[in-house]
């Protein structure tokens, strides 16, 4: 299970967080400022820093910045601002998730397993060689697709289905299934929007669109045969 870092100036936020976190079973440390948690973070390879912004002796964002000097390690911040500024300012210094005081420990925890799974996914991929089927070529790492050596103009979510039907491949995947591993835990619209996105990455994958094969009446497989 993961080992996490919980960052907050206030026992009481610390102590309820930590114990969800025990709950669900994961392990983890307190620091009550940016400054302990930077030390700590230098000295304990953590899976996740969940970390307040207001904060005395070192505001949450410094020690975000000092942080990402060295480590990569996804951070959810927390913080009582919920301006869309304050967001893009914390996603551009390398916040993976943002959570607006006061929250829901039950949407926290939401928020810590989607983040979790996102970086988990991203190493997996990272892992990946590239994948290469005749004129057809895949690039986990850059998020490129190419046909003949013509780069493919995906969206985002479209290179996601594409990687992750490669990844299981032969196999049958629901659109529950294709939704939570594309889509992630706060998708709330109709799954049929997975067949919506399947039909424009076949649009895109021309003449090898018929690798997405339908399995009526379950989902869809990625067959090379």
């Amino acid at each position: 299970m993961a080992h996490i870092l919980m960052v907050d100036d206030e026992a009481r936020i610390r102590d309820i967080v930590t114990q969800y976190l025990k709950f669900e079973g994961y392990t983890c440390e307190e620091a009550a400022n940016g400054k302990q948690a930077v030390e700590m973070a230098g000295q304990t390879a953590f899976d996740l820093i969940i970390m307040d912004v207001m904060m005395p002796f070192m505001d949450g964002i410094t020690a975000l910045r000092i942080i990402r000097q060295n480590s990569n390690v996804p951070v959810i911040l927390l913080t009582a601002k919920g301006e869309e500024y304050d967001k893009v300012f914390g996603f551009d210094l390398g916040a993976d998730d943002y959570v607006v005081k006061p929250f829901s420990p039950k949407e926290l925890m939401a928020r810590i397993k989607a983040v979790l799974k996102r970086t988990q996914h991203s190493e997996a991929d990272r892992a990946m060689q590239i994948y290469t089927y005749k004129g057809l070529s895949v690039n986990p790492v850059s998020y490129e697709a190419y046909i003949d050596g013509k780069k493919l103009s995906l969206t985002p979510k479209e290179f996601e289905l594409l990687l992750c039907f490669i990844k299981n491949k032969g196999v049958v995947l629901t659109r529950e299934q294709l939704l939570n591993e594309v889509w992630g835990y706060d998708f709330y619209g109709d799954s049929r929007t997975v067949d919506t996105h399947i039909k424009m990455l076949r649009n895109n994958l021309g003449e090898y669109r018929e690798f997405i094969k339908t399995v009526w009446g379950v989902g869809y497989r990625y067959d090379e045969a």
